[in-house]
């Protein structure tokens, strides 16, 4: 009779506990990815506060996000009060940022800080003497001094505001330049001189060694707040040998800029994937060898690696299949990778996260990101990359 009543028992908890997990959510992205030693992150521009359905989906998946442009200096700086400053060090204006980051930190998501230093778009007049562009350029020594204070008080601001919320930083963004007309060929780090035709106003005036004493001032202002934030790299085709090795040197560089300290912690590897604006180079199986090789390649330097900006770009609808198929095949790599003892992947985050069908060709939303490249279509709902996706990582 007992075992009988044990075996109902048994039988009854089965069903109950099959009944339960029938009507539990599925786990989202981020969950499965923590299995295998990654972050999964997300794009949110300060627009997409109100769209109530984008934040659930991002909360619901996504573990990880990126400020599109927020939280960049050119967003942050304030000119008016800068130019009043008793100090001559930069104002700051935190306030759309903060928003963000705070709905971040109530929903329990981390925030990849980007970026510290950018030379694109940066504003001219925090180069002038008084912040006035009628003055002349300031001196070397003033810009470093600007870049320190602008770099300790936005690390400081959201460590203390937001404790634990900003996991790290991109402390210098696309320093290494494309071609010889955009560096000195004698250097290995091919820093950037120029972008697109202007100078690169941090190595102009701040100098050749802007990029090495900028992971200096965020390094001593992590260490000060005794605060656990990495410190990144990060650059757009890093997976291609030739811009890999020069990003290489400039790490190293970095890391041996003060004595045998380590500044940098890791590379960001924008993960832009295929022709810009164009078919032609999408969805290549040649650049999944190229990008497990490079990860590799910063791993085996003592680097952690994180895909910052991923878009698998497709240009043409008829080739969703194939472009769900590249996608598992993209993500069979990185989990390949985090099976080894030590996981150099620490996230992925996905910049072109939906469909963007209505976008201008020829545009810059366009060519980026490119229509049919997302994860999601532009109504949040999977598509057949996102079901061979979680698939994957389900098994």
């Amino acid at each position: 009779m007992k075992k009988g009543i044990c075996l109902l028992l048994c039988l009854m908890f089965a069903l109950g506990t099959g009944f339960a997990h029938a009507q539990e959510e599925p786990q989202g992205l981020s969950s499965l990815a923590l299995s295998y030693g990654f972050k999964m992150g997300a794009p949110l521009s300060f627009g997409q506060m109100w769209d109530s359905a984008y934040l659930d989906f991002v909360a619901k998946n996504f573990n990880s996000v990126t400020m599109t442009n927020e939280m960049k200096a050119y967003s942050m700086l304030d000119e008016r009060r800068s130019r009043s400053s008793g100090d001559d060090m930069p104002q700051i204006n935190f306030s759309m940022a903060d928003k963000m980051v705070q709905w971040a930190a109530d929903n329990g998501i981390g925030v990849r800080g980007h970026v510290l230093v950018w030379d694109a778009y940066m504003t001219d007049w925090y180069f002038h003497e008084g912040y006035d562009p009628a003055k002349p350029y300031a001196d070397q020594e003033t810009i470093r001094k600007r870049t320190r204070s602008y770099i300790e008080q936005v690390i400081t601001h959201f460590e203390q505001t937001f404790p634990g919320t900003v996991y790290c930083w991109d402390v210098v963004n696309e320093a290494v330049g494309d071609s010889p007309a955009e560096y000195d060929a004698s250097d290995p780090r091919h820093l950037r001189t120029a972008r697109n035709g202007g100078a690169n106003l941090f190595q102009k005036y701040m100098g050749n060694d802007y990029v090495e004493y900028a992971f200096l001032y965020a390094k001593d202002t992590v260490e000060a707040l005794g605060a656990d934030i990495k410190l990144y790299y990060n650059d757009y085709n890093a997976y291609f040998p030739e811009k890999a090795a020069a990003i290489l040197s400039l790490a190293d560089s970095v890391n041996h800029f003060d004595g045998d300290r380590v500044l940098c912690d890791g590379i960001g590897m924008q993960g832009y994937i295929g022709g810009y604006g164009t078919q032609e180079g999408c969805l290549e199986q040649s650049h999944l060898a190229l990008i497990r090789s490079a990860i590799l390649g910063y791993a085996a330097k003592g680097l952690e690696v994180q895909i910052t900006e991923m878009a698998v770009r497709n240009f043409d609808p008829a080739q969703s299949e194939r472009h769900a198929e590249y996608y598992r095949d993209l993500f069979r790599v990185f989990l390949s990778l985090n099976t080894q003892e030590d996981p150099p992947l620490k996230a992925v985050s996905i910049w072109g996260l939906t469909d963007d069908p209505q976008a201008k060709k020829g545009s810059y939303t366009y060519n980026l990101n490119s229509p049919y490249g997302g994860l999601v279509d532009e109504h949040l709902n999977p598509k057949k990359a996102y079901e061979l996706v979680y698939e994957l990582m389900a098994k």
